[in-house]
């Protein structure tokens, strides 16, 4: 390991604070005309600004109007079932607003009133009931941050390098704080002794829209952490994401996170729908199909630098962010490549929240201004450490879409762009 990819020792980071310093002596005395935005009364510091009713319901800034969700056209015959990116290039932190977290329809956002809603738990049970929206909110509830991924997320980058913008090719995925009631409770109240042996038992779930999105899933996940809810990030869902109320089920593919739920159903066996056979799994080269692949794996990617976020100063202190997850736990660990996956150096995590969500992880780090095969490779509590594509590829060959977790490599350029390339 030379010096480039050593973690920078105090000695060094007090070299480059005090290049930075010189740096910004050196900007500073190069202008020495006065600064107007110091020296002169600026407008907004001249009249009075807005009252607090101006805006009942807070917005970003106009300053900040590019981060949005975005949608790829080309993706879907038409945007009614389609699927938009959160703009995670431009987010700090690790919560997702719910406004620009990332939507996935299969028949459009329905409008459907709280007083409207019906819950119905029926099959092996031992009473089918009907909850309202006011029912739901008398059990005890709960609050958990976790993310939830498609599976598809990734899925355009199986076959090479395509889409120029972590957005697009990792914006698949939000983290927000749900409140609800856990499925368990729900399960419980209906009563389960009808079902008998629960190690073999399902619950088929299912929305309330026109496309009938309905997913199977073991009884044993749905007694463990799955959540019926109805509020994120403290607020009511927003329509897109399933108001009022949608399920929960941590670190399992978006697709089973059914909005709008309607009905619970305890059966024998799963239903084998359309969403879990003919699509949400992964065609082998020779036919087959993975069967059952709900987790979603370890995966990282750089936020910062990243195409859409390119570096926009010299030489110097230089900060790179991403994100990493797990459907399998927490992240124990973060490694950043600058040379393309030669060499690694281990980052700094942020604050750890719950178990299946969003990390933030930051490389506080000195750029020399060469350019940079940059890589972010993730570790979860179970020893699982996130692939490279080539060993994906090995196990799924290249025509795979969905549980693409492979390293993601943005090539940094002298004048601090960067694109999307693949290095194997």
């Amino acid at each position: 390991m030379n010096d480039l990819f050593k973690s920078p020792s105090r000695r060094a980071f007090l070299r480059g604070s005090a290049a930075a310093v010189a740096g910004s002596v050196a900007g500073a005395a190069s202008a020495q005309e006065p600064d107007p935005l110091i020296t002169e009364i600026q407008d907004w510091a001249a009249i009075t600004g807005e009252g607090v009713d101006e805006t009942p319901y807070g917005l970003p800034i106009r300053f900040e109007d590019d981060v949005v969700r975005r949608n790829v056209p080309w993706l879907t015959a038409d945007p009614i079932s389609s699927i938009n990116f959160t703009p995670i290039h431009a987010l700090d932190g690790t919560i997702t607003p719910q406004g620009c977290a990332f939507e996935r329809h299969h028949s459009g956002a329905i409008e459907l009133a709280k007083e409207d809603y019906r819950l119905m738990i029926n099959g092996l049970v031992d009473k089918p009931l009907v909850f309202t929206y006011a029912d739901l909110e008398r059990f005890p509830r709960e609050n958990h941050v976790y993310f939830c991924e498609c599976a598809a997320n990734t899925g355009m980058e199986w076959a090479g390098a395509q889409l120029n913008g972590v957005q697009f090719t990792h914006g698949m995925i939000h983290n927000m704080e749900y409140s609800g009631v856990p499925l368990r409770t729900l399960l419980e109240e209906a009563g389960l002794d009808a079902a008998g042996d629960l190690s073999d038992k399902w619950v088929y779930v299912e929305g309330a829209d026109a496309s009938s999105n309905g997913r199977s899933i073991p009884m044993e996940k749905a007694l463990d952490d799955c959540l019926v809810a109805f509020k994120a990030n403290g607020e009511a869902l927003r329509k897109e994401h399933g108001y009022p109320v949608r399920l929960v089920v941590p670190g399992w593919e978006g697709n089973m996170w059914v909005k709008w739920l309607r009905r619970i159903e305890v059966m024998d066996g799963p239903v084998e729908s359309r969403e879990e056979t003919s699509k949400y799994t992964d065609v082998l080269a020779d036919g087959t199909a993975r069967k059952w692949t709900w987790v979603m794996d370890a995966k990282s990617v750089i936020t910062s630098p990243s195409p859409q976020s390119p570096i926009s100063h010299g030489p110097g202190p230089l900060v790179i962010s991403g994100l990493a997850w797990s459907g399998h736990g927490r992240i124990t660990r973060v490694d950043v490549s600058r040379d393309g996956g030669m060499t690694w150096e281990t980052a700094r995590l942020g604050t750890q929240g719950d178990s299946k969500a969003l990390t933030r992880f930051y490389l506080d780090t000195t750029w020399d201004g060469e350019e940079m095969l940059l890589q972010a490779r993730a570790m979860d509590e179970t020893g699982y450490v996130q692939p490279t594509k080539a060993q994906l590829r090995e196990v799924r060959g290249e025509n795979s879409i969905y549980h693409n977790n492979c390293i993601q490599t943005w090539h940094v350029k002298a004048n601090g762009e960067a694109e999307n390339v693949e290095v194997s």
